[in-house]
């Protein structure tokens, strides 16, 4: 239960009045920056709930990147002024900004309802290369007052030796990664001291989060991104992710921006309150839909049911985004006729599978390195003759269950 004068526990009528008095001031921002040509003539004024942004228009990746290259490096849509201390670059190629005094991306919130605090250590196995996944969280740990081992990505030898001989007492990173540096502890007879985990980055499937309950692990989630930091959380309830406060959240027809009765599922569209970088309707590629009813736990804002795919063929695979263009660029790069990225998991990891027509067949270690190159990342790989792939329109085939 959190203290009854946090933001999170109060009425949903202070709420809603809080939000009549940002609201406006963050579409009066956004309408003053360059980049947001979109809101001209919009009446900040009358911008007061979330229903009343419906009729604002949607703000898709591809605009943001479109933007970008307009306007390096934000695209016109951040404050000139803003002090931001830190830029990076996400796969797309998009750039975003971040700030490390305080807790700029929100993911405190997340880390305290994991019971994450003083006197924890936590091994912080996200990326701290271009990316911001690792210092999101590194600032995170920070304002919850732990101590953070700056572990990164790979190298699970390492990574076990360090988690033991340093005494991490909880995890942040991708909800499979942990179980490799438990299974290599055990391997190597380390004894872990492990009981938190605050994942993100990828699905938390069920099967994966009682395998970690078996070991005395406590694995919550957060859905979070680069472009906007916390957008939802779990709590000790473990019923849904309840939204952040320092965004908006609407669920609406894919494509349209349309929102949904509650309860139906629909595109995940945020607007940030960030007065530094004020995203209006910023369309995430990902499905959800509200989940009725408050939290058991007390937090009283509206919960989402999580991650339930993509609008698009867009997968996260290993906590990175694979997307459509990039296929094309693939096929693109290697001469190809066509491809399928067909993604599944084996032994609670993810796995990724390229087929690609070609004739003649493109040499086999050229084609492994076009994969690493565009893609971002590792997979099999296997060249087939033209006309096999099927013709569904399909270039990305998440085959990953969801529900088991």
């Amino acid at each position: 239960m959190t203290d009854g004068t946090d933001p999170e526990t109060r009425s949903p009528a202070d709420r809603a009045a809080a939000l009549a008095g940002i609201l406006p001031e963050q579409i009066a921002r956004a309408a003053a920056l360059p980049g947001y040509r979109a809101l001209a003539g919009i009446e900040p004024s009358r911008i007061c709930t979330p229903d009343d942004l419906a009729g604002l228009p949607v703000l898709r990746k591809s605009d943001l990147v479109e933007a970008q290259g307009a306007r390096p490096p934000f695209g016109g849509l951040a404050a000139a002024d803003a002090p931001f201390t830190h830029l990076f670059q996400s796969p797309g190629p998009i750039y975003e900004p971040g700030r490390a005094d305080g807790d700029w991306f929100r993911l405190g919130r997340f880390l305290r309802a994991c019971g994450i605090g003083p006197g924890d250590v936590v091994q912080n196995c996200f990326g701290y290369h271009l990316t911001p996944a690792g210092m999101m969280f590194d600032a995170a740990a920070r304002a919850v007052g732990a101590a953070v081992i700056p572990a990164g990505t790979g190298q699970t030898e390492l990574q076990a030796r360090a988690a033991a001989h340093l005494g991490a007492t909880a995890y942040a990173g991708t909800p499979d990664y942990l179980k490799a540096v438990v299974e290599k502890a055990d391997a190597l007879g380390l004894r872990l001291a492990i009981t938190r985990a605050a994942v993100s980055g990828g699905a938390l499937f069920p099967s994966l989060r009682d395998w970690y309950r078996d070991r005395g692990i406590a694995c919550r989630q957060c859905y979070a991104t680069a472009d906007l930091g916390n957008i939802a959380y779990e709590s000790e309830a473990m019923e849904g992710l309840i939204v952040d406060e320092g965004v908006v959240v609407e669920i609406v027809t894919p494509g349209t921006g349309d929102p949904v009765p509650d309860g139906d599922v629909g595109e995940v569209v945020v607007t940030s309150l960030a007065p530094e970088y004020p995203l209006i309707r910023f369309a995430t590629g990902d499905l959800s839909a509200v989940l009725p009813g408050r939290s058991p736990c007390g937090r009283t804002n509206t919960r989402i049911r999580g991650w339930m795919g993509r609008a698009d063929q867009t997968a996260k695979i290993k906590g990175m985004f694979v997307r459509p263009e990039q296929v094309a660029e693939l096929v693109r790069r290697i001469g190809a006729d066509r491809a399928r990225v067909t993604v599944t998991r084996e032994a609670e990891a993810d796995t990724m599978h390229v087929a690609v027509e070609a004739d003649p067949a493109p040499e086999a270690e050229a084609l492994d390195a076009a994969v690493r190159d565009v893609l971002k990342l590792r997979g099999s790989v296997e060249t087939v003759a033209p006309g096999t792939l099927p013709r569904d329109g399909r270039v990305i085939d998440d085959q990953r269950d969801y529900e088991t």
